[in-house]
């Protein structure tokens, strides 16, 4: 049976708080754990598939133009080279997430350093790599590809265009005001394992072992590239090694495996260097951002300003949201936000973890701090004075609202100092020692879900979706969400992940995965404890499962009677999601050193506390904001795409010159949960929390600098050069 659930209004019932299990929320170590760390788990290229050949793309050397020749015949002819791939159905980028259709095709034409334009394959991974460098390309170059953002016309997007009340009068009636631009420099995913496929045909049916997130999107999005139907068309994703949304949407490998193993009759292998996957996946655009805020004496914002400027090639829909938690998270009557896009030859621009708040909240949070000092007012009292009643555009209420309570329970457990704060207050030795703050805020995202649970007639359960797991805990949750509902241990619950075969779940992405697959699961499950109620001869809400056992008396497997109970949940959200702003809230506290001599920084100690309602799996969670908090410390001291003004190719395009934070780089982390219930965010009452862990706390990281040693940095990442050069002498 397939039960339906639309969520209209908010779910109140609190079903799952009336469970006998007692095993929700609470950390349970990851199922699929053990068979992760002793290499048992299988990774998109580890598949045995037999008489696999090897493929490896090439590359464009030029920014624009048009491939005219390659030297086929020579490499044809050298040992183990089986073929060499241009046909026109390649893609030449990856597809946006949620895309739903095929990104650019047509090899030929070439839109930026590092495009993917032919595919060789050989007998073995090193035969095909030694052939793609000996394929000799022959271009028509076009000159002058605008590839610096500030040097084209940008184009104003209008859906992120606020203009509300009269902020230049604001600015010039209030009593302090902070006019400030900051700058970003664009970011990678740098996720561990590199994007891969293999790729197998049995007559017209095509079987696809991919390092995807999003496979319920990235089915129409090959069938579309392939002009198939996707019922013809298998994606297999059961372990993903990270994503962080540069696997959101179908990548350049898939379609070129599977096109590659149809043209040579059997199975194909595509795996992308780490400089492939830097070069031609995807990259967070660098932004330029005003800040302008206008207070009263009390320090309550008045206006509001955030511009901001971000890049993308011809032909993409996506910009960067820079503005989204801008929209909500402050007061201020008088409002002006505007979102701006240029058009250069880059590679693509997309979703990198947390797009939008990621670098909007560092520059934002660096603006309060200033607004703060110019107030003379403590940095957490600041924001506690500025948090909205309502949506201070739309007017809505928010769906719950926990700001507050993580800047006080945060400030607690760091020890904050609310007393005077100057700069260069407290020395040890070469370093100065300062402390800083941020608020962070991440809006909460709902997708459409489908999950197929069945209670089998020896007690145990099956979880069957094609929602995936990136490392974020979607195999553990989901166990324990069903073994809550159906009072069974974990381990008495199987969950199947990442499959085509299975219902389409929502995806890994936008931290909408966990409370829409697991409404999906909640509303299966709720349809067999109704069946199981009729059964029994009680109402549902009388229900009593747990360890095995019904409170009739009867184990389950007694009340089933040898007769399994299946149940598709198909969880949609409703009109609920325009009668409230939803979104998780936080706060960052860090305390840093800086060199006195170099304007080097190290972070001493970083504590995050974060509402997102209810916590599916303390230890998940808390490994969530842990990295998202390690994400923030790259952002503010390390992370930096640098391109070649020249040709616009990408000069750091390893982990070796990409420097994300190392051990060394990232101390002690502190995570506070601030436990809350939102019925309007899902029927599980719960919001995202992988990304919220990273939106703002390199402001705070900013924010500690400037207390230290009196350096404010208006461009991240804050490398010592600029620490020193802003260093008051």
């Amino acid at each position: 049976m397939t039960v339906h659930f639309k969520q209209d209004a908010p779910d109140t019932s609190n079903r799952l708080d009336a469970m006998k299990q007692g095993i929700l929320g609470k950390a349970i170590p990851r199922v699929e754990g053990l068979a992760k760390v002793t290499g048992t788990a299988p990774y998109a290229a580890e598949y045995p598939v037999e008489n696999c050949a090897e493929g490896v793309l090439v590359t464009s050397t030029i920014t624009r133009g048009e491939v005219v020749g390659m030297n086929t015949e020579a490499v044809l002819a050298m040992p183990g080279v089986i073929a060499v791939i241009d046909d026109p159905a390649l893609t030449t980028r990856a597809a946006q997430g949620t895309a739903d259709e095929a990104p650019k095709q047509g090899p030929k034409t070439v839109c930026y350093w590092g495009q993917p334009i032919a595919l060789v394959v050989a007998e073995t991974f090193e035969q095909a790599r030694d052939a793609a460098k000996h394929l000799a390309v022959s271009y028509r170059e076009e000159n002058g590809a605008p590839l610096d953002p500030h040097a084209v016309e940008p184009k104003e997007q209008k859906d992120d265009t606020v203009h509300q009340g009269d902020l230049a009068h604001a600015m010039a009636e209030a009593a302090h005001t902070v006019d400030v631009t900051y700058t970003t420099k664009g970011h990678a995913s740098a996720a561990m394992e590199p994007h891969a496929s293999i790729a197998s045909w049995d007559g017209d049916k095509l079987t696809v072992h991919a390092s995807l997130q999003m496979l319920n999107y990235n089915i129409s999005e090959l069938a579309d590239a392939l002009d198939m139907e996707e019922e013809d068309i298998r994606l297999i994703s059961r372990f993903v090694g990270g994503g962080f949304g540069s696997k959101l949407g179908v990548s350049e490998d898939v379609v070129a495996a599977a096109i590659a193993a149809r043209q040579i009759g059997r199975p194909v292998k595509v795996v992308l260097s780490r400089q492939q996957v830097f070069q031609c996946i995807m990259r967070r655009s660098e932004t330029t951002q005003r800040l302008r805020l206008a207070a009263d004496a009390d320090g309550k914002l008045t206006g509001f300003g955030h511009y901001a400027l971000a890049s993308n090639l011809p032909g993409e829909t996506f910009v960067e949201p820079v503005l989204q938690s801008s929209h909500f998270l402050y007061r201020g009557d008088n409002r002006e936000l505007r979102l701006d896009l240029a058009r250069i030859h880059r590679m693509t621009a997309g979703s990198v973890r947390a797009p939008g708040e990621a670098v909007g909240m560092p520059a934002l949070e660096g603006a309060m701090d200033i607004l703060a000092e110019k107030a003379g007012i403590d940095p957490v009292e600041l924001r506690l004075r500025n948090i909205p009643e309502e949506d201070p555009e739309k007017g809505l209420p928010f769906s719950s609202h926990k700001l507050a309570e993580c800047l006080r329970q945060g400030a607690e457990a760091f020890g904050w100092d609310s007393g005077p704060r100057e700069p260069r207050q407290n020395q040890d030795g070469e370093w100065w020692v300062g402390t800083g703050m941020a608020s962070a805020a991440r809006v909460h995202n709902i997708a459409e879900a489908r999950a197929r649970v069945t209670l089998k007639a020896d007690g145990t359960a099956l979880v069957e979706t094609d929602m995936t797991d990136i490392g974020t805990g979607t195999y553990t949750i989901l166990a324990q969400l069903a073994g809550e509902m159906l009072g069974l241990e974990p381990e008495s619950v199987l969950v199947d992940l990442g499959d085509t075969r299975h219902p389409r779940g929502p995806g890994s992405g936008g931290s909408w995965g966990a409370a829409s697959i697991g409404s999906a699961v909640y509303v299966a499950c709720k349809a067999i404890r109704e069946e199981l109620a009729d059964r029994i001869g009680v109402a549902e809400d009388e229900l009593d499962l747990e360890q095995g056992k019904a409170g009739s008396g009867e184990t389950l497997i007694e009340v089933l009677d040898g007769r399994e109970i299946a149940c598709e949940g198909h969880y949609e959200p409703g009109d609920i999601e325009d009668d409230y702003t939803a979104s998780g809230f936080g706060a960052f506290f860090a305390q840093v050193r800086v060199n006195r001599f170099t304007g080097e920084t190290r972070v001493d100690r970083m504590l995050g506390a974060f509402g997102f309602g209810r916590v599916l799996n303390h230890k998940t969670a808390r490994s969530q904001c842990l990295g998202g908090i390690t994400w923030s410390i790259g952002v503010a001291l390390t992370e930096a795409l640098e391109f070649d003004p020249r040709d616009g190719h990408l000069v750091n395009c390893d982990l070796a010159e990409y420097h994300v934070p190392v051990h060394r780089d990232v101390p002690d982390l502190d995570v506070v949960l601030v436990e809350e219930r939102d019925p309007a965010a899902s029927p599980i009452q719960a919001k995202g929390i992988g990304e919220l862990g990273m939106c703002g706390g390199a402001a705070a990281i900013a924010n500690a600098i400037y207390n230290a040693c009196g350096a404010r940095i208006f461009d991240y990442p804050m490398t010592p050069d600029k620490v020193l050069e802003k260093m008051p002498d």
